[in-house]
C-alpha cells in the first residue's frame, strides 16, 4: 500500500533498500578487447558495461564521482507487460520472498509499485553521486510511474531541484483500438543535482539554450528599416495589478493623439517609468508603422536573442517518435526483423545533449538498450567537433550483440544512411567492460582471489578519500597511489599472500617517504601491518591504516 505525504514517499520494503547502495560491494571491472573498438582500453574511453546496473554504477564511482554532466535513464516503465525482474539481493526475508515469488513482474503482483520503488531507489542515489555539482539527470517514464517517481526523486534529489517534467510526443497519431484515450506522449523528468538561486530568489538557468532556427527567425522582420537590423515586438504589459506592482502603474501618452494610455484594469507595464522613457530614447518602443495602435510595444532585436528557452512540449517534428526510432535501428541492423522492442529516437537524445552539455562533457544512461545514447553523442560530436564522452551501462545479455554492434556499426559506417555523416561513419572509439567479482576485503585475510593493485588502489583512493582515482599518477616503487587536498595516500600491497603476511610499515618504509616539509599534508598510508610507535608516526605526519579494516576511516 502507498502513501504519499510531504517530499517523502513510503512504500513496501523502502526501509530495506533506503541504504542498500552503502552496502553493495565494489566490483572489477574488467576489459573485454574483442568487444572493444579502441587501440588502447581505458576507464576513460567511451565506455560500454556490461552488467547489473546496480553494481555497475557502484564500480564507477571510484572514476567518475561528481564527474557527469547529464544522465539519462529509461527504465521499465513497470506497465505491467515488460516482463522485468526485480533480483536485487537485499538482505531481508521479505525481499527475499520477493525474487522467489511473481518473476517475471506482470499485473497479477499486486506489490509490482513497490518493487518497481525498491529498484528505482539505489539506482537513483549512486546516479546522484556521479553527477557533477551542476549536473542534470532526465528519465523518461509514463503515466504507470509517472507519479510515483516524482516523489521518489522530490525525496532523493530535493524538491528544489525539480526543472520540468516535458511530455514527448511519442505517436504522430491515435490509435483507433485504444480505450477511453489513446496514450500518444510520455514524460521525461528532469532535476538538478543542485540548482543554484542568485541572491534575489530567481532560480539561475541550469540548461542551455538551443539554436534559433531559420523558422523562427523568420518572425523577426524590420519594416520600419531600422539600422539595428530585424526585430519582434513583444508585449509591454505585465500581468501584475497595480496593488502588486504600484510603481508600474503609470500613464504613457501617446505619440499621436497625445492622450494618456493606462495599462488595464488587471495588469501593469513591464517597464518602470525610468526604464520606458529610456525605451522611448532608444526608440524601441512600437506603436505601428504610422503610430496607428493603441497600445505601445516592445522591439526586440533579433541581434539581442541569445537563444530559445526549452518548452516543457516536445512535438514528433522536432525530435522525433517511436516509429522513426525503429526505423532508425531498421537501418543499422536491416538483417534482423526486430532488433529492440523499445528504442528511441536518437534527434531526442541529441535534444537532451544539446541543452544540458559543453562539447566535453560526460553523458551517462544506465538502461542503455539499443545504444541510442551513443549515437546521439557520437553525432553530435562530429557536428560541431566536440569531445564529449559517452558511459553506456546494460545488463541483458545483447550488451555486445546489440548495444555494442550497433555503436560499431555506426562509427564504421551505415552504407544505407542517408545522412552523409552516419554513411560515412561518425569516428570515435569505446571500450568494452565486463562486471567482475568484487573487491573483497575478507580475500585480503585469507588470500583468496586477491585484486590486482591497481584495482585495490583504486578502491582505495576512492573509498578512503571520496576523489577520482587518476592511475597515471600511481608510482608502485614508492607506493604513492594519488593525493588530495588533505592527504597524499600510500598502499603497501602486492596479490601475493607470503607479502600480506611479511609487510609492515616499518622505519625504513617511513624514512624513504622523508621527513615532512612544514605544513605538507598528512600521509594515509595502507598497509597489512606497523612497527612504528606513535611519536615516530608524528614525526613522519603518518596515519596508518590497517589493510583491510580501516579503508572507510577518512572519506567523510
Amino acid at each position: 500500500m502507498l502513501y504519499l505525504a510531504m517530499a517523502t514517499i513510503h512504500f513496501k520494503g523502502k526501509s530495506y533498500v533506503q541504504n542498500h547502495h552503502l552496502t553493495l560491494k565494489y566490483h572489477h571491472l574488467v576489459p573485454n578487447p574483442a568487444a572493444s573498438l579502441t587501440d588502447k582500453i581505458s576507464l576513460h574511453d567511451n565506455l560500454i558495461i556490461h552488467g547489473d546496473n546496480l553494481l555497475a554504477l557502484k564500480a564507477l564511482l571510484p572514476t567518475y564521482a561528481g564527474k557527469v554532466k547529464c544522465i539519462y535513464i529509461d527504465p521499465p516503465y513497470n506497465t505491467g507487460n515488460e516482463g522485468w525482474i526485480y533480483n536485487d539481493n537485499v538482505n531481508s526475508p521479505m525481499m527475499q520472498e520477493w525474487l522467489k515469488a511473481n518473476q517475471p513482474i506482470d499485473k497479477e503482483d499486486l506489490a509490482r509499485h513497490d518493487k518497481w520503488l525498491c529498484m528505482m531507489m539505489p539506482r537513483l542515489k549512486l546516479l546522484r553521486e556521479l553527477l557533477r555539482d551542476d549536473g542534470v539527470i532526465f528519465i523518461s517514464i509514463d503515466d504507470n510511474e509517472v507519479h510515483h517517481l516524482r516523489m521518489l526523486m522530490d525525496e532523493i534529489f530535493g524538491e528544489k531541484n525539480f526543472i520540468a517534467n516535458v511530455c514527448w510526443q511519442k505517436r504522430y497519431a491515435p490509435s483507433n483500438d485504444a480505450a477511453d484515450f489513446s496514450a500518444t506522449h510520455d514524460f521525461i523528468l528532469v532535476y538538478a543535482k543542485d540548482r543554484q538561486y542568485s541572491s534575489d530568489g530567481k532560480v539561475v538557468e541550469t540548461l542551455n539554450r538551443t539554436k534559433r532556427t531559420k523558422e523562427q527567425n523568420k518572425l523577426y522582420k524590420n519594416p520600419d528599416n531600422d539600422p539595428r537590423g530585424n526585430w519582434a515586438s513583444d508585449n509591454y504589459l505585465c500581468n501584475k495589478s497595480a496593488e502588486e506592482r504600484p510603481n508600474l502603474y503609470y500613464p504613457i501618452i501617446h505619440p499621436k493623439t497625445k492622450k494618456e494610455v493606462w495599462p488595464s484594469q488587471t495588469a501593469v507595464w513591464r517597464y518602470s517609468k525610468e526604464r520606458h522613457e529610456r525605451n522611448v530614447r532608444e526608440k524601441r518602443v512600437w506603436w505601428g508603422l504610422h503610430q496607428e495602435n493603441d497600445a505601445p510595444r516592445f522591439k526586440r532585436f533579433l541581434s539581442e536573442v541569445e537563444g530559445v528557452v526549452q518548452s516543457t512540449w516536445w512535438g514528433y517534428k522536432d525530435v522525433g517518435h517511436n516509429d522513426e526510432a525503429k526505423k532508425e535501428i531498421k537501418l543499422v541492423f536491416p538483417e534482423t526483423k526486430q532488433a529492440f522492442a523499445t528504442p528511441k529516437p536518437s534527434r531526442l537524445i541529441k535534444k537532451i545533449l544539446e541543452i544540458s552539455l559543453d562539447e566535453d562533457d560526460i553523458f551517462l544512461d544506465s538502461f542503455a538498450g539499443s545504444g541510442t545514447t551513443a549515437q546521439a553523442v557520437l553525432a553530435l560530436n562530429q557536428e560541431d567537433g566536440g569531445g564529449r564522452k559517452f558511459i553506456l551501462v546494460e545488463m541483458e545479455d545483447y550488451a555486445e550483440s546489440l548495444t555494442a554492434e550497433r555503436v560499431r556499426r555506426v562509427i564504421n559506417g551505415i552504407p544505407d544512411a542517408k545522412d552523409e555523416a552516419l554513411k560515412n561513419g561518425l569516428s570515435g572509439s569505446f571500450s568494452f567492460f565486463e562486471l567482475g567479482n568484487p573487491v573483497e576485503m575478507q580475500a585480503i585475510l585469507e588470500g583468496d582471489s586477491l585484486p590486482n593493485y591497481a584495482d585495490l588502489a583504486r578502491y582505495v583512493f576512492y573509498t578512503a578519500t571520496g576523489d577520482e582515482f587518476d592511475p597515471a599518477k600511481v608510482d608502485q616503487e614508492s607506493k604513492f597511489i594519488g593525493e588530495n587536498k588533505d592527504f597524499e595516500v600510500y598502499l603497501l600491497y602486492q596479490p601475493e599472500l607470503n607479502y600480506l603476511r611479511s609487510t609492515s610499515l616499518d622505519l625504513e618504509k617511513a624514512e624513504k617517504l622523508g621527513l615532512p616539509k612544514p605544513n605538507c599534508k598528512k600521509r594515509l598510508v595502507f598497509a597489512p601491518m606497523k612497527y612504528l610507535d606513535t611519536d615516530t608516526l608524528e614525526r613522519y605526519r603518518i596515519e596508518y591504516c590497517q589493510l583491510p579494516f580501516e579503508i572507510y576511516k577518512f572519506k567523510e
